[in-house]
């Protein structure tokens, strides 16, 4: 009985050392966002101090926070969309008329998510280059859909594969078509996985900024853009930047907080038989 009450306890205060080491991070951003540039490059550094809002004053001041609020909302949400659109019907194909390619395909398509995303920079960038279409919405919209591409058909495959047969085989034998059985029986089982699937690539895109920063400026860029912007050749001024990072974070943040269960169960899909 103590041994195990002893194993409880060990894991509790792993448990809360953990949450807390991670914690660290965000917290100590919270606390800079509140000090004047003195205050936060102090040494020591402070824990208490008089608090001052000037941080995020300035940085709405200097450029507009609303706009690249916009340009992050419109580039994931328009992103999310898309690949769901491309995502559901391949997945379905792969889910429910396999072939003996099959897992090479999404063996192939996942291995695409291990290529360094700078090893694709030169040929994207003169392809939108080309096509007129830097610092454009447009360009970061469709290289975040094909970036996660690969991730929404594995996690909707997993999906649709926790669809009993039988479900299927019945809709068929009553004579429904496939666009028939892919609307009015796939799609409304697999409204969960759909859901994670889709909360997942809308988190992953607004947090994009290798892509943002490599294609976009001013015009069309991203609450990224924004943040990077406080890097100067004088140094970094750490209270606005972490004002700046705290604005951009503090909406997918909240999203994330209320959404963490569609979320955990987008990640653990086909984990559990």
């Amino acid at each position: 009985m103590q041994s195990k009450l002893l194993i409880t306890g060990v894991r509790t205060v792993g448990a809360w050392a953990a949450a807390l080491l991670l914690f660290f991070p965000l917290g100590w951003l919270f606390l800079t966002a509140f000090k004047t540039e003195l205050q936060a490059i102090h040494v020591p550094p402070l824990f208490i101090f008089e608090p001052t809002l000037a941080n995020f004053s300035e940085v709405q001041r200097r450029s507009d926070y609303l706009l690249f609020a916009r340009n992050s909302l419109v580039t994931a949400l328009g992103s999310t969309l898309i690949g769901l659109l491309i995502a559901a019907p391949a997945a379905y194909s792969m889910a429910f008329f396999r072939t003996r390619r099959t897992r090479d395909i999404l063996m192939w398509m996942l291995s695409t998510k291990m290529m360094p995303a700078v090893g694709a920079l030169m040929p994207i960038y003169v392809l939108a280059q080309t096509a007129g279409l830097l610092d454009s919405l447009t360009v970061l919209t469709v290289v975040f859909t094909l970036s996660n591409l690969p991730i929404m058909v594995w996690m909707l495959y997993s999906s649709y594969k926790d669809i009993p047969h039988e479900i299927l085989e019945a809709a068929r034998m009553d004579g429904a078509s496939l666009w028939t059985e892919f609307r009015h029986v796939v799609l409304p089982l697999s409204v969960g996985g759909l859901a994670s699937t889709g909360l997942l690539c809308l988190v992953l895109s607004w947090n994009e900024s290798f892509w943002a920063l490599n294609l976009s400026s001013a015009k069309a860029g991203t609450l990224a853009t924004l943040i990077a912007s406080y890097a100067s050749p004088e140094g970094l001024f750490w209270a606005k930047l972490s004002a700046a990072s705290l604005m951009a974070i503090a909406p997918i943040v909240v999203f994330g907080w209320f959404s963490q269960k569609q979320l955990v169960q987008g990640l653990t899909f086909g984990a559990v038989k």
